[in-house]
């Protein structure tokens, strides 16, 4: 449009004998033609709203501690829900094998980022892009799982937080060998097909040697896998029970705590939820604080960062939780000395 044409539509005086305005009212006008004329074209350009998709193995109702954590993360950086930053949420519930879907299912979405809650999931999302960043919120063993070349330099499209686990399970049962001074025979309950089972398993071994205590390894790939085990535990009289972790076992977690219960075994967990429950005790890195920090790497990453250039970082924190209810329920005395190391007592 003309400026002759502009000047009539605004009914701005255009002829010499109607020039008595003011450069001040002209101006004004002027400066109302040109807004009106902006005004279409910044409509067309709305800000993309980023998309990240957060992948997790076990039931969401097993999780919901880490994920809210991860979206306080996310919120102490500045970030809103559907303000500007959307959530793609999907969770296997328990169900590996539906994984693979799944993680397909966020790539066709497109999202930016694709948080995985752990091992298996990171596996899942890495066969499913290359090229979409993955931030794991941990993982035992990321170098050993073909995730990374180095803790320092990931080198492809993954990067995120390491647990330490391996090392961790053999701590859990020195803690046991505390508690039952005359342990000599400990099951063992893992799912192999999980990515950092045979490292943790590994490390296990290791303490069995140094204490001279016999393991029983219960692989549970399934939920009717559970009470299997459990009757295996009991048939072979084991003294106690260290749970390695995975999908299966943390979805169906009070019944894990019910049986070891019911068979009067000193357990040991990889996780708090297994205590909250009802369990003995557990040793292991503080989680949430894990998923909060995924959300430095999402936010370094949407700023324009390579997961290939940015370190994978350890653990900070780490909890021992005992619970002296489930103590007493089978019978069992824990010691002063461990108990005064413990960060948190369930009385």
């Amino acid at each position: 449009m003309r400026l002759r044409a502009l000047l009539r539509y605004f009914d701005i005086p255009i002829s010499k004998r109607q020039w008595p305005m003011s450069k001040k009212v002209f101006y004004l006008a002027l400066g109302a033609i040109f807004l009106t004329l902006s005004i279409p074209s910044e409509a067309q350009q709305p800000t993309k709203i980023p998309r990240i998709g957060f992948l997790i193995a076990a039931a969401t109702s097993a999780n919901a501690a880490r994920n809210e954590a991860f979206r306080q993360g996310l919120r102490e950086l500045g970030y809103v829900e559907e303000k500007n930053i959307i959530i793609e949420s999907r969770s296997a519930e328990g169900k590996a094998d539906r994984l693979p879907g799944l993680a397909a299912e966020l790539v066709r979405l497109k999202v930016d980022i694709i948080v995985s809650g752990g091992p298996s999931t990171t596996r899942a999302a890495k066969e499913a892009t290359s090229t979409i960043p993955i931030v794991m919120a941990q993982d035992p063993d990321p170098v050993g799982s073909g995730f990374v070349a180095s803790l320092a330099r990931p080198g492809g499209n993954i990067t995120g937080l390491a647990t330490l686990t391996p090392e961790l399970s053999g701590k859990r049962l020195e803690l046991l060998k505390e508690i039952v001074p005359r342990l000599s025979r400990v099951a063992v309950l893992g799912t192999s097909t999980r990515p950092g089972n045979a490292q943790e398993l590994r490390e296990v071994e290791l303490a069995a040697g140094a204490f001279k205590v016999q393991l029983q390894h219960l692989d549970v790939l399934d939920p009717k896998d559970i009470e299997t085990a459990f009757r295996a535990t009991s048939k072979e009289r084991a003294d106690a029970l260290l749970v390695l972790g995975g999908p299966v076992l943390i979805s169906h977690r009070t019944q894990v705590v019910e049986l070891a219960v019911k068979g009067r075994l000193p357990a040991t967990y990889d996780r708090p939820e297994f205590v909250e429950e009802g369990g003995l005790m557990t040793y292991s890195v503080s989680s949430t604080d894990l998923f909060r920090r995924a959300a430095t790497y999402v936010d370094k990453i949407l700023k324009g960062a390579k997961p290939s250039e940015l370190p994978v970082e350890q653990p900070k924190k780490f909890e021992f939780i005992i619970n002296l209810k489930a103590a007493k329920q089978i019978g069992l005395t824990i010691p002063p000395n461990v108990l005064a190391r413990a960060d948190k007592v369930i009385r």
